[in-house]
């Protein structure tokens, strides 16, 4: 694992780099001061057989703090970070939509990168959506706020 901090007007931003092998997920906060954002993450370890967990569990426990984003996720690709060829999963109508979240990869991937963050990874796709939401709310999601919001009525109601 390869972590690298920055100091900064009193601002600390960590990247970590997670040996693919271990089972983790990382959890980050974007934090402006002076017009920068900067974007600090924690790793958080999953179980040892953490293989044995389904996406949408991660999903559910990741976002376990922001229920909208698993009912985003649900919507947006029915809990699917990669198919079944292990390709990263992309949208059916915008193919550049990619991974569980659905992150558009025209929009999104250049800013991700700059963040140290692989969407293409369901750790990076979480972590890339939780830091959109931060800043946007679900305004990158609005396409499928029909879908989204149906499902929150639904829970609400129950």
């Amino acid at each position: 694992m390869l972590v690298s901090s920055m100091v900064s007007n009193n601002v600390v931003a960590t990247n970590q780099i997670n040996n693919p092998t271990e089972n983790s997920k990382s959890e980050i906060t974007t934090v402006q001061t002076d017009n920068t954002a900067t974007v600090q993450k924690s790793e958080k370890t999953y179980t040892k057989n953490s293989s044995s967990k389904t996406t949408k569990q991660i999903v559910q426990e990741y976002f376990a703090e922001t229920p909208i984003l698993i009912d985003v996720a649900s919507c947006e690709s029915r809990f699917i970070q990669y198919d079944a060829d292990g390709s990263v999963h992309r949208g059916f109508i915008n193919p550049q939509d990619v991974g569980v979240m659905q992150i558009n990869e025209k929009y999104h991937l250049s800013d991700s990168i700059k963040l140290g963050l692989d969407i293409h990874t369901l750790e990076g796709n979480m972590d890339y959506a939780k830091h959109l939401y931060n800043k946007q709310g679900t305004r990158p999601w609005e396409y499928s706020s029909k879908c989204w919001n149906k499902t929150r009525e639904v829970a609400l109601n129950n």
